[in-house]
């Protein structure tokens, strides 16, 4: 596929479409208020990235409830008195001429003590003494990412991103093996996959016509099983559940090693699925314009840009005006970092990826 195709616009099921191909993947990097408040360099973030030439822009991941929080500083949208710094961000997006999105997430049995977090885990194994997540609880997880949702709208945002990726709770509930349940969230891949449509179900039902909903999944680590991930996602594509489907993956390049889709790349084997008006797209190493190029002549509608974002706020400005344009190499200097205007905050957050920062 053509260079220039990266740069034509892309309907969605919902709302506005995305005026090109490229969405600025979700990056959290603690550098909000300590109630989970848009700071000063988060605002700066946003209007940086916003500026950049996205179609689309997520916000990091924003803590749906104050006891679901993974990491100090992080976004939050548990309260309605986070709505007017979150406004901001998104009339910030909007005056840059992209769609918005907040990521919606909650930590699960991942949530930190330390911070405040209440750990919720699927299965009373999962963590010593500490018992399963009640049925009520898991509906009241569930009732606050819709009043999350319901927030970033009242906030302007364009739609929100469910983070259904790395062992948070919703990608935890679809895991066998932190997930044991004997209720109706746990057991059969359909019923571990319900916290999810039920979560993707009641935005819809309570947002307005033109909001958008994407969904972030990822397939490895935490006892997550392809197979039963690529059946869920061809139910939720089938029903047209969400607009997105953005594929988290470490590299997209990266090759099934075992089990039935052995030998094809973990991208095709999503890309593969009909997907009717669903729009799906992957992030993973892609630091380079030919490389975004190629993933969609593999299949993707739209591709994610993390590292290379964070390299150069203005990566699809820059793929615009050199089709061989390649992400600087890493790791970068602290300062270089500090140049084009990363907080100090974000860059103590980068130090924690490997090979990112370099330690001089």
């Amino acid at each position: 596929m053509s260079h220039s195709e990266l740069f034509q616009p892309l309907t969605l099921l919902h709302g506005r479409p995305m005026r090109n191909r490229f969405m600025l993947a979700p990056l959290t990097n603690q550098q909000s208020e300590t109630d989970g408040t848009p700071s000063r360099y988060d605002q700066d973030w946003i209007r940086q990235v916003a500026e950049g030439g996205y179609a689309l822009v997520q916000t990091g991941a924003a803590t749906v409830e104050a006891g679901g929080i993974a990491y100090a500083r992080q976004l939050g949208i548990h309260s309605d008195a986070h709505v007017p710094a979150l406004a901001q961000m998104a009339a910030a997006i909007c005056a840059g001429g992209g769609l918005s999105a907040v990521q919606l997430h909650h930590a699960g049995h991942r949530a930190n003590p330390l911070l405040g977090g209440m750990p919720a885990p699927a299965s009373g194994d999962t963590l010593p003494g500490i018992r399963a997540t009640t049925t009520l609880q898991v509906e009241r997880i569930r009732d606050s990412f819709i009043a999350a949702a319901l927030r970033a709208e009242r906030a302007g945002f364009d739609g929100v991103a469910l983070h259904g990726a790395f062992g948070w709770i919703l990608s935890e509930f679809m895991s066998p093996l932190l997930n044991d349940r004997s209720d109706c969230y746990g057991g059969s891949v359909e019923n571990r996959a319900r916290l999810t449509v039920e979560v993707i179900e009641g935005i819809r039902r309570a947002c307005g016509p033109e909001f958008q909903i994407g969904w972030r999944l990822s397939v490895e680590r935490y006892g997550l099983r392809l197979e039963e991930l690529r059946e869920t996602t061809a139910h939720i594509l089938d029903r047209e559940l969400i607009d997105y489907l953005d594929l988290a993956l470490w590299d997209s390049a990266q090759v099934v090693r075992e089990g039935a889709f052995r030998g094809q790349t973990l991208l095709s084997v999503f890309t593969s699925l009909p997907r009717k008006r669903v729009r799906v797209g992957t992030a993973g190493k892609i630091m380079g314009a030919q490389r975004a190029a190629q993933l969609l002549d593999e299949g993707c509608d739209y591709v994610l840009i993390g590292r290379a974002g964070i390299l150069r706020r203005d990566f699809p400005l820059q793929a615009l005006r050199d089709p061989c344009y390649d992400s600087p190499a890493t790791p970068v200097t602290a300062e270089f970092l500090r140049q084009g205007g990363l907080s100090e905050r974000f860059i103590q957050h980068m130090r924690g990826w490997q090979t990112f920062v370099s330690p001089a």
